[in-house]
């Protein structure tokens, strides 16, 4: 390990190292705007100079530059800030300095180091150039005038995302950043370039002139459009969530989004349900929270009462429902709306038990029946990564585009008791073989003959270095189904058990995805934020919380353990949901054991202990498979439109518009300025 010092301190890198990465390390500030830590080194902004002996008598750039032994470092010689001045100055010349009317105003990093490593002016007096506007889709607004080229947003687009959309034109003062023939970026990681933009050439369109950031409050929460947890933060103004960006969390997401993640948003304020209904001859009509629990009560449903969770609730809400059919008398849970029945009794077997990270370390991947870019796109960058690295992957299933090498080897489940020899070789041979199975393996019984390959190739093993592997995997679709599963929201055969048992009550917890025609003899109470197809199919329907307005534990595909704060509100009547099943409970005459939510979450925590510690669940050994399963039929994906998976997002003229100019190529004017 090399050792070197950085402004007389001395410190030792690991093999490898860059030199700014040293200066870091040494707790040095150094400014870029081309570097980024997740990216490959461009070394084109020249703003990351420093000082460095042995070597020529001028700056270098520090983000291209190898840590070596013995060298002597100098972050802020009178060269140093002559040399950055420069560079900013150089920066200036043809930027159009409008921070007044910029989005990026207030965190925008070339504002910041103008004012700590600039000049006070310009020497500068030349006409600026200028650079026509390029169309990058309803997400990203371009300002590419004010463009200096650091490339970040090409490199993220070809190694992260693994899509060539983005790139540059010409060369010198006249290059220009533009997507291919300045169509729409297409891909579902498209606007993490807003992030990864040091200045304000790209911006979020949909965020556009909406607020500036010191006017926003920030609180923590987690994703819900997908199983896989990632970290976000909520700014929001008043009672209105104005957008969500992503927090780094190198074993979720780093720190990167799906565009759904993101601009989802304003489908919490569109098509909400801010009062109780009740449907009088057939019509749903407005009704008060009193009105609603008499027209429950008076059902008297006894044990002949269902609950089924939808895709985005909590643990709590799941709990509380449980706690109140139990009181009735009843086990009817589930979560799986779309008629999956997995066997849920050993949860090893539908988990990620990988890892998100670990998966990075796979050498060979078979995936059964999942299209990652729709299901869990952060975990196809993970993929990437692998597959760099120098893994295999092979795929049963419809052919998707992968933006990594893969050989697809057909789509009929049956495969999975003949696999081709080649992949099964492979497997066979490799290190640290991993198996995903998706949403549309499990719904063509995918899940048995999956456990009986990754036995007969060891998926679970010990590692040369001593090392646990297990690389038996599971991907969810819903933030809610690996909390409901450990809450025990599975029926032996899905919800085919609950349609059979005929339930006089069933309680939709946000439950969209649901055929309603086949509870027609029940009455169904939709507690949900939504006037999506579960209120559709309600006789009574009692508004609650969407995700950004209520606390809550919510379990990954991976088994981790996530709390969220509550950031907003609801609108009108609206409650949180746990304080609607509490109601309920009076309504009903039955106790469910908590009056709060400290009391709630207090249970559920004594009930189930693993969800009461942030982090990776211990779900045990991994089971073996059921004898004599098999799988057949042609597999296909379960989710068609990327952008319109849940009832916030069918809400959203964002995601709307993204399914329609995106997936479905419809083409909109754009008005005049």
């Amino acid at each position: 390990m090399p050792r070197l010092t950085v402004d007389g301190i001395s410190i030792e890198v690991p093999q490898g190292a860059t030199v700014l990465q040293a200066c870091e390390l040494a707790g040095k500030e150094i400014p870029r705007f081309c570097y980024h830590e997740r990216l490959s080194i461009a070394g084109n902004c020249r703003m990351c100079l420093v000082e460095v002996k042995p070597g020529p008598p001028k700056p270098q750039a520090s983000c291209a530059l190898p840590a070596a032994e013995g060298q002597e470092v100098r972050t802020y010689s009178a060269m140093v800030k002559a040399a950055r001045e420069g560079v900013m100055e150089f920066l200036l010349i043809n930027h159009p300095l409008d921070c007044p009317i910029c989005d990026q105003g207030g965190e925008c990093d070339l504002q910041d180091q103008s004012i700590a490593y600039g000049r006070g002016k310009t020497r500068y007096h030349e006409h600026k150039r200028a650079v026509t506007e390029k169309y990058m889709g309803p997400l990203i607004k371009t300002a590419m005038t004010r463009c200096i080229h650091c490339t970040r947003c090409v490199r993220f687009s070809e190694e992260v995302a693994g899509v060539d959309e983005i790139g540059a034109l010409y060369r010198g003062e006249t290059m220009q950043i533009t997507t291919y023939l300045e169509r729409a970026a297409k891909h579902e990681l498209s606007a993490n370039v807003i992030d990864l933009c040091p200045v304000g050439a790209l911006t979020s369109r949909p965020y556009a002139f909406e607020a500036r950031p010191w006017e926003l409050k920030k609180t923590l929460g987690i994703d819900v459009s997908d199983a896989m947890g990632a970290n976000i933060r909520i700014d929001s103004r008043g009672r209105e969530v104005l957008r969500i960006l992503p927090r780094i969390n190198d074993d979720v997401n780093e720190e990167w989004l799906s565009d759904k993640a993101r601009y989802q948003v304003d489908g919490l304020t569109a098509r909400r349900l801010d009062r109780p209904f009740v449907r009088r001859d057939g019509k749903l009509v407005a009704a008060s929270w009193d009105e609603a629990f008499a027209a429950i009560a008076a059902l008297n449903p006894g044990a002949w009462i269902a609950a089924i969770a939808g895709d985005l609730v909590d643990c709590e809400t799941m709990f509380a429902a449980k706690k109140l059919a139990n009181a009735l008398g009843s086990t009817l849970l589930e979560g799986r709306q779309t008629g999956l029945a997995y066997d849920a009794t050993n949860l090893a077997a539908v988990n990620f038990n990988t890892t998100f990270a670990g998966i990075e370390t796979a050498d060979c991947i078979l995936i059964i029946g999942s299209n990652l870019r729709t299901e869990a796109p952060l975990l196809n960058v993970r993929l990437r990564k692998a597959v760099k690295a120098g893994a295999k992957v092979f795929i049963v299933g419809p052919e998707w585009e992968t933006t990594y090498k893969a050989k697809f080897l057909g789509d009929d489940a049956a495969l999975l008791g003949d696999l081709p020899g080649k992949a099964g070789k492979a497997m066979t041979a490799a290190a640290r073989p991993a198996i995903i199975v998706g949403g549309g393996g499990l719904a063509k019984g995918a899940l048995a003959p999956a456990l009986a390959l990754a036995a007969t190739w060891g998926v679970v093993r010990t590692l040369a270095d001593g090392g646990a592997w297990n690389g038996f995997n599971v991907v969810h679709m819903a933030a809610s189904r690996m909390g409901g599963l450990m809450l025990g929201y599975a029926q032996a055969g899905g919800i085919a058990d609950v349609v059979a048992a005929k339930p006089k009550l069933v309680l939709a917890l946000g439950a969209d995805e649901v055929e309603y025609a086949k509870f027609a003899d029940s009455t169904v109470v939709y507690i949900g934020h939504h006037g999506d197809k579960g209120a559709h199919g309600a006789d009574v329907i009692l508004p609650a919380a969407a995700y950004t307005e209520k606390p809550g534990t919510y379990v990954s595909t991976e088994g981790r353990v996530q709390f969220a704060d509550k950031a907003v509100f609801a609108p009108g009547d609206a409650r949180e949901d746990w304080t609607i099943i509490r109601a309920l409970a009076d309504a009903l005459k039955v106790k469910v054991g908590f009056d709060n939510f400290a009391g709630l979450r207090a249970a559920m925590v004594a009930e189930v202990p693993a969800l009461g510690v942030e982090g990776l669940v211990d779900y045990g050994a991994l089971s073996a498979a059921p004898s004599g399963a098999a799988a057949s039929g042609r597999i296909a994906y379960p989710i068609q439109d990327f952008y319109l998976t849940n009832p916030i997002a069918r809400a959203s003229a964002t995601m709307q518009r993204c399914s329609a100019e995106l997936l479905h190529g419809v083409d909109f004017a754009e008005a005049a300025e």
